[in-house]
Formats: structure tokens, sequence, C-alpha cells
């Protein structure tokens, strides 16, 4: 079995502002193979890297992040980066080829929960300027954004995500099939959600098996041992050392 693979979870949010330049500077320094973000799209299509659907938790600036245009965005500063503005995903991606690591991209929804129009495209257009679909995994809480990926081939692979509730209230054969019917190769979930037994009928469905969360000793421990294809973390200095 191949070893767990570690993804630095927004860059490294426990020890650099999340989803910023400035993090992804720091954890593409390090050795862990992926470097994990997010992408919501501004006003005029532009895939912007940013998790909340709104810019207030993390920047200078209110509201929703795509009621603004990227020269608007160009003048938001991310919070304790000394001035940096949100990145796009072709700066992103342009680090992470030259740091010769894996991109593992999750693209988001909008503030009220719904797929932006043309994301897929727009974002796999930019990944194919920047010569990084090969070396790029694709994940979305939302199935009919995987699906709209099934056709780009050259990715690494589509990632179906689910929170807790979903996932205990289908069960492994639940989410299975709905992992089949979008596409994804690889299931995402919080680490707490997965056991032995969870992880072996994934596997045994052709499933692979990643999870996020794993941020302390214990639940990367927990992430390692039971042998998960990739863990999210947001503290890949610690995730690396526990893996040895």
């Amino acid at each position: 079995m191949s070893r767990t693979q570690i993804a630095s979870h927004r860059g490294g949010a426990f020890l650099w502002p999340e989803n910023s330049a400035l993090a992804f500077r720091q954890a593409l320094a390090l050795p862990a193979e992926q470097l994990e973000l997010d992408v919501h799209l501004s006003a005029d299509g532009v895939p912007m890297v940013h998790h909340d659907a709104t810019l207030d938790r993390t920047t200078d600036a209110t509201g929703p992040l795509h009621a603004r245009d990227r020269a608007a965005l160009r003048q938001v500063r991310l919070k304790g980066t000394g001035g940096e503005s949100l990145p796009t995903l072709a700066e992103a991606a342009a680090l992470t080829r030259v740091a010769g690591r894996v991109l593992r991209l999750e693209i988001k929804a909008d503030a009220e929960g719904r797929p932006y129009p043309q994301v897929v495209p727009r974002c796999l257009e930019v990944l194919a300027a920047e010569a990084m679909q090969a070396r790029t995994v694709l994940m979305s809480f939302q199935p009919l954004t995987l699906a709209d990926a099934t056709g780009a081939g050259s990715l690494v692979g589509l990632v179906l995500l689910l929170e807790a509730k979903p996932w205990r209230g289908m069960g492994v054969a639940g989410a299975v099939a709905l992992a089949r019917s979008c596409g994804a190769g690889e299931l995402g979930l919080p680490i707490g959600e997965y056991d032995a037994v969870a992880v072996a009928a994934l596997r045994e469905a052709g499933l692979g098996v990643g999870a996020w969360g794993a941020n302390d000793a214990a639940s990367i421990g927990h992430a390692l041992a039971l042998g998960l294809d990739v863990i999210a973390t947001d503290d890949p200095p610690l995730a690396l050392r526990l893996r040895g």
C-alpha cells in the first residue's frame, strides 16, 4: 500500500493566513505532496482562491466575493499577509507547478449554496493554460459540479466531499452510489467519520479514501493508521513528522 499523502489544507491554515500566496509559498517549500485550496468565481468569471463565499472573515472587505470583478478584488487585502490580495487560481497553479506538487482544488458554491455557472470550464481553462490539468485533483461537495468535469480525462481524479450528517444518513452504499453517479473516484470525509470497516468497504467498492480535519497528533495518527490515500491538514509540518 502506498503511504498516505499529505495535502497542506488552505496552505497550512494553522501556521499562515489561509489561502494566501504567503501560505502557499511556505507550504510548497515543505515535502508535502499536495497543496489544497478553494475557488470561487469573481463577477467577471475569474477563478479566485478563497474559502468563504463572502469576504468578511479573512479580508479587509465585506460582502460576497462574486459581487466584485477581478479588478476590484485586486484592491482587497488578506488579513495577516502584509498587504497581499486574493490569489487567482492561475497564480496558485503556477506556484504549484514550479514546486512540482499536486494541486488539490476544491470548487466552492456561491453564498446561497448554488454552483457558479461555468465554474468548471473556467477552472479547466486556467489549469490547461498553466499546464496543471494532469497534476490537479478536483473536489466538490456538489455532485453536479463533479459531473461537469467528467470529460476532463487528464485530471488526476475527482473527489466527492461529504459532511458528517449526509455520510451518516446514506452510509457506505449510498455514498458509493452517489460518487459513481457523478464520476468521482475518491470520497472525502471528516477524519472522525472513518474507521477500518468503512475504509475497507470503500476500497472494496473501488473508491479512494481521503480526509480533512486531521490537524493534531491524534487525528493525524488515526488517518495514518487507517492507511488513507491522502489527508488535508492545517499543520503539514506536524503531519510530515508523524508520517516520518
